[in-house]
């Protein structure tokens, strides 16, 4: 039997829940999806494979379950960024608060999880969750949008984070390579750039 490592088998599942997923997650950022399976995942943490498959079915599970654990937790930065309460209280304000946020999630780990659901075939019914996750992010944008009274506040929040998707295009190190344009090379310019063409938009 192994050790357990907590006061209760519970806690003990849950701890190393915790680092499995935190394992994932590195293997993600550093080596991409093709080397995240349960093997690997396992083998970082000094976990035999056939435990492992205690936690996770696949890799489409792994990815399934750091969307879980990622997505709330920038849902809510974001939503406490766009917050009336901030030092900035007016819209474009709020709106620049809720972008930076925004772009700060590409210089996370978590970030790797975009290509890589792009890359790996989920079950349809985690395609519709991840969907549903993903609306949560943008959320917080729509309901400043429709406080403010702007009109079609949903749409406008969806099509504004297409912006903050090329300017987190650009903040990725290889963003050059695919890019026949010379591409600004400080990070902080590029920021300023897209949080500029983003308060513009929802203007």
């Amino acid at each position: 039997m192994p050790r357990i490592s907590a006061a209760t088998v519970a806690d003990h599942r849950a701890n190393q829940h915790a680092a499995l997923l935190e394992a994932a997650r590195e293997i993600l950022a550093a080596e991409g999806v093709h080397a995240l399976t349960p093997a690997a995942v396992g083998a970082r943490i000094g976990l035999a494979r056939s435990s492992v498959y205690r936690y996770f079915a696949s890799t489409a599970d792994i990815l399934a379950q750091l969307v879980e654990d990622a997505f709330p937790r920038w849902s809510a930065r974001l939503r406490a960024a766009i917050a009336p309460a901030g030092p900035d209280g007016s819209l474009p304000g709020r709106i620049r608060a809720y972008g930076r946020a925004a772009l700060d999630f590409v210089g996370s780990p978590d970030y790797a999880l975009i290509p890589a659901l792009q890359a790996v075939g989920l079950p349809n019914e985690c395609r519709v969750r991840v969907d549903e996750l993903h609306g949560a992010l943008i959320a917080p944008l729509a309901e400043a949008l429709r406080e403010a009274g702007a009109d079609h506040p949903a749409l406008r929040a969806e099509l504004a984070w297409g912006v903050l998707r090329a300017g987190a295009r650009r903040l990725m190190p290889d963003a050059a390579a695919y890019d026949p344009e010379p591409v600004a090379a400080d990070p902080d310019e590029i920021i300023e750039i897209t949080l500029d063409v983003l308060t513009r938009a929802l203007r």
